[in-house]
């Protein structure tokens, strides 16, 4: 009989268009071709409605109402987990004896119950959650957010314990393995889940610098503020920024360049194709938790990449990047890598490392093999 599993997921995971959603949808993907039947929990919020697609992978897909509350400031569960505390979630569960993926600890709200006594429990960390949400507290500017993020982040501190329930932890990076190691038993590296199933990299050079991310996003934000303050006014090449929901600052900030180019309300799939037309793919960010897959997009797709430590630290791809850490050095080493050709060289190294560390199907097995 073959092997089937209950994926809890804390959002829409397709179409897949941001590192969440990435990691998940591509884990789907590669467990049902391993012949893992999934039963598929989903929380829609945002305006996001049922996927046929996701259907046609699973053996059953199941729908909840994300719930918002008026006051997110209260109560001392975290906001992200109380808000998917469906208990229609947790009648679905109990159809059946089968093992449970978690994605995220958004989706734990019933990791402890004792309905759940005697089942296969595996947890995904996406991040430590309340090392993100103290980044996503530093790196914003209005007052509201700042102060729920930093109410999060305690809340996410406190709650974290609820992992002593699970079976098995499987973090995204090694340094969060490292971390959750040093509190729980039974944690197991699980690399992230992504795009590209091989390394495809375009002939020839590019003719322009390529930033890409969500822009909404505070920490993206920031990084592209840096970039056009600090380093695209110092090279002479075209630079893009491509994302969506950009901030007026930001659109402010880079019309007043002449080299420098914002598209927005662009889809992921010409995101993609962006980081491969590029020459350069410069990679910043000012928080190192999880692990970004705009690097492993960039890495299987695109030419050379510029980034800083936060970005790359104990990813293991270092050796793929040319790093700098201010200003100075991500322009001489964009300036750099501007004048050089991607070799085949280059192409084999890349293939080697991300096919050893990287495959979506050697990660699928991993969990598989718990089952």
């Amino acid at each position: 009989m073959g092997k089937s599993l209950h994926i809890i997921a804390f959002d829409m995971p397709y179409p897949a268009d941001y590192g969440g959603a990435i990691d998940i949808y591509y884990k789907i993907k590669a467990l049902s071709a391993l012949g893992v039947a999934i039963k598929l929990h989903v929380f829609l919020y945002d305006g996001k409605t049922a996927s046929t697609h996701l259907e046609s992978l699973c053996e059953k897909v199941f729908y909840y109402e994300r719930r918002r509350f008026k006051n997110p400031f209260t109560g001392d569960v975290p906001y992200i987990v109380a808000t998917r505390a469906d208990e229609a979630l947790l009648i679905n569960l109990c159809k059946d004896n089968d093992p449970i993926l978690f994605e995220g600890l958004h989706s734990t709200a019933f990791l402890s119950s004792k309905k759940l006594v005697g089942r296969l429990k595996i947890v995904r960390t996406h991040n430590v959650e309340h090392d993100y949400y103290k980044s996503l507290e530093e790196a914003e500017s209005s007052f509201f957010k700042k102060y729920f993020f930093r109410i999060e982040s305690e809340r996410l501190r406190r709650y974290e314990g609820i992992l002593s329930h699970a079976d098995l932890i499987m973090p995204i990076s090694p340094k969060d393995t490292r971390y959750y190691r040093s509190i729980f038993d039974k944690v197991v590296y699980l690399p992230a889940f992504h795009t590209s199933d091989k390394v495809e990299i375009a002939d020839g050079k590019g003719d322009f610098v390529l930033y890409h991310g969500n822009l909404g996003i505070g920490e993206n934000n920031k990084a592209a503020l840096f970039l056009v303050h600090e380093v695209f006014p110092h090279l002479s090449m075209p630079c893009i920024i491509a994302g969506n929901h950009p901030t007026r600052q930001l659109q402010v900030a880079a019309e007043s360049l002449p080299n420098v180019t914002l598209i927005s309300g662009i889809s992921s799939e010409d995101i993609l194709k962006k980081v491969q037309q590029a020459q350069v793919n410069i990679l910043v960010t000012f928080q190192s938790t999880g692990i970004k897959l705009k690097l492993l997009n960039a890495l299987h797709k695109g030419r050379f990449c510029v980034a800083n430590t936060e970005m790359v630290e104990e990813t293991g791809l270092e050796s793929l990047c040319s790093v700098a850490d201010d200003a100075k050095g991500l322009i001489a080493a964009t300036k750099d890598c501007w004048e050089k050709h991607f070799t085949s060289e280059n192409i084999a190294e890349r293939q080697k490392l991300l096919e050893q560390q990287f495959s979506n199907l050697s990660g699928a097995g991993l969990i598989a093999s718990y089952l």
